[in-house]
């Protein structure tokens, strides 16, 4: 397992090492000049000059991104042309409620995707299984921009169930100590203090929660239903075992192997894919901290941010990895 174990880290190396010249050449080829956001539009030529000088933006793009790669290997992200802070600083405030809001998603995806795709592959071809894969296929088709504003009409602006955006009330004025809303909530407010940050969260998780739970149930239908014509539980049920006794006991942990994979990556691409619901929310994470550093082009805290999403997704997938080994102990051969 060691062995297998670091074969797979070291495949990641030249991943993310790819992932971060990729990112550096793309951000830099879209345009704009940090230095003439951060003056104005009517800088002098002179102080443009002093300022892309200090910032580094005159050295060749290999000098700056070996410079850059150097620093980020000691855990220096630069810091950030608009700001002056520090990248890896900003980062780390704003990734635990990107954390939380990605683990929110995947605690209502998971149960409930494995569950709907466990009824489809057990009642195949009836009724329950056309609607349950209905509603998976709708999952995947809606945009998540357009979910999330649907559901802040209904629940936020129609019926006030829950606030519209934010993850707690300006008004309770929770500290951030853990960064977590939930845990900070409750550390400063009690239970009324978990309950506000609860109501933040639970729009913006249900609609990140979309898409893997759709994929999820497909991907748990399939499997059980392969599982279930194999011959094994063929002899099963000729042996006269019941079949709610074959499916949970004998079937579903053989089905499950293949979906704890996906779950690990789906939660990956949530990491990434949040971007889109933090900005609909305004949600205090990393990927609302991307669109505002793209839009300003801040180089230095776009290149982080991808390379956290780039380095957490590779270890999300070594844990994938490392599970489906651990169940299916053929894997590792």
């Amino acid at each position: 397992m060691v062995r297998y174990l670091g074969r797979r880290v070291l495949i990641l190396l030249p991943s993310l090492l790819l992932v971060s010249m990729l990112t550096f050449v793309m951000i830099r080829s879209a345009g704009g000049d940090p230095a003439e956001l951060r003056l104005g539009l009517h800088a002098s030529p002179e102080s443009l000059a002093r300022v892309r000088r200090e910032m580094g933006l005159t050295d060749p793009w290999p000098v700056q991104y070996v410079r850059w790669l150097g620093g980020a290997l000691g855990g220096d992200l630069g810091r950030s042309y608009l700001t002056g802070s520090s990248v890896t600083d900003e980062i780390l405030q704003r990734f635990p409620a990107t954390l939380e809001l990605a683990l929110s998603s995947m605690l209502i995806a998971v149960p409930l995707g494995i569950a709907a795709g466990t009824i489809s592959a057990v009642r195949a071809r009836t009724v329950v299984d056309n609607v349950s894969m209905l509603g998976g296929l709708v999952g995947i088709s809606i945009p998540t921009f357009w979910l999330g504003v649907m559901l802040i009409i209904v629940f936020a602006v129609w019926l006030g169930w829950v606030p519209v955006a934010g993850s707690t009330d300006v008004h309770l004025g929770i500290y951030p100590i853990t960064k977590f809303s939930l845990i900070d909530g409750f550390l400063e407010d009690g239970w009324d203090g978990l309950w506000d940050a609860a109501r933040h969260l639970v729009l913006p998780a249900v609609t990140l929660a979309g898409w893997p739970m759709a994929i999820l149930a497909r991907h748990m239908r399939s499997s059980l239903l392969e599982v279930l014509h194999q011959d094994y539980t063929r002899t099963g049920r000729a042996k006269g075992l019941r079949f709610v006794r074959l499916v949970w006991r004998h079937a579903f942990p053989n089905a499950l192997i293949p979906v704890v994979t996906v779950a690990a990556l789906e939660t990956g691409y949530l990491l990434g894919g949040a971007v889109i619901t933090e900005t609909v929310f305004a949600w205090p994470g990393v990927g609302n901290l991307t669109i505002q550093a793209l839009a300003s082009r801040d180089y230095m805290l776009v290149q982080g941010a991808v390379l956290l999403f780039a380095v957490v997704f590779a270890l999300l997938n070594v844990l994938a990895d490392v599970t489906y080994a651990v169940l299916d102990p053929r894997i590792r051969y």
